[in-house]
């Protein structure tokens, strides 16, 4: 898959260090892969969530959220939002009351 965008990523880890290793991880796994569909992403990363239309990774146990959009088609994903748990757990209640 190609991830875009890589910058992200990087503007995260610069504020937040410690999660520099664990988002190049993720990286690493989702450049080389070819996700076919949501259910064949699971197999890789099982504690990925749908929540229409972003897909949210779980990284470094929980402590960080990398929130995208996967076009398996296209193998694509964009990368929409990195978080840290704290941040996405404020993120998501806005994004159910649709004001995020």
């Amino acid at each position: 898959m190609h991830v875009i965008s890589l910058k992200m990523l990087r503007e995260f880890w610069k504020k937040h260090p410690e999660s520099e290793q664990a988002l190049r991880q993720w990286h690493s796994v989702v450049e080389h892969a070819e996700f076919k569909d949501f259910n064949h992403l699971r197999e890789f990363f099982n504690s990925a969530d749908y929540v229409s239309p972003y897909v949210v990774f779980d990284v470094a146990g929980n402590n960080y959220r990398v929130v995208v959009i996967v076009r398996y088609r296209f193998k694509k994903i964009f990368v929409q939002k990195v978080l840290t748990h704290r941040e996405y757990d404020e993120w998501s209640k806005l994004y159910r009351k649709g004001k995020a």
